[in-house]
């Protein structure tokens, strides 16, 4: 697994051994990138100096590759010690810590803090987690106006509530971008 492309393209990434993070696999991420610069709804101005949170943030891949395409700061929400421990040498390889926040607990600990612009969840697959940590961080005040929120899901799951900006399949994930109200 790598940094697609930006700043640190090609630097690799750390996962845990074993089945605790699924990390979402180097294409997928590249397609997901070009459809948020290249998409009417999207563009190079949701990346650059945006605010990202990645929630269920395993490694960091989708908030790192955001910070090497040109995001001012990430924040990462991750519970697993296993994950924590790969996100935090992710961060220290790409020498992003001075941009990136951690915060080590589950999404129904966050407090208020700084609200973003992409937001990125890729909760475990089959537990209904998205609907339920995004009305944690909207109450929380997390998600600014506006923000872009990518969902990955499982591939057979309902699809979320909200009618989607995009909405992609890769495998057994589907991907979808809302604009948050």
């Amino acid at each position: 697994m790598r940094i697609v492309a930006g700043q640190w393209r090609g630097r690799s990434l750390i996962a845990p051994s074993g089945s605790v993070t699924r990390p979402t696999a180097d294409r997928v991420r590249q397609a997901l990138f070009d459809m948020l610069m290249h998409a009417p709804w999207g563009g190079r101005s949701c990346l650059e100096d945006a605010v990202v949170l990645d929630v269920f943030a395993g490694t960091g891949a989708m908030g790192l590759e955001a910070l090497s395409r040109g995001a001012a700061r990430a924040v990462f929400v991750e519970r697993d010690r296993a994950a924590l421990a790969a996100l935090r040498a992710n961060i220290a390889a790409c020498k992003a810590a001075d941009r990136c926040e951690v915060l080590g607990y589950d999404v129904e600990r966050v407090a208020a803090g700084e609200a973003a612009s992409l937001v990125f969840l890729d909760p475990p697959y089959g537990q209904d987690l998205v609907p339920k940590a995004l009305a944690r961080l909207r109450a929380r005040g997390r998600i600014a106006p506006g923000a872009l929120i990518v969902a990955e899901t499982g591939r057979e799951e309902a699809p979320l509530a909200a009618e989607p900006l995009a909405e992609r399949t890769h495998g057994a994930a589907r991907i979808t971008v809302l604009r948050d109200a």
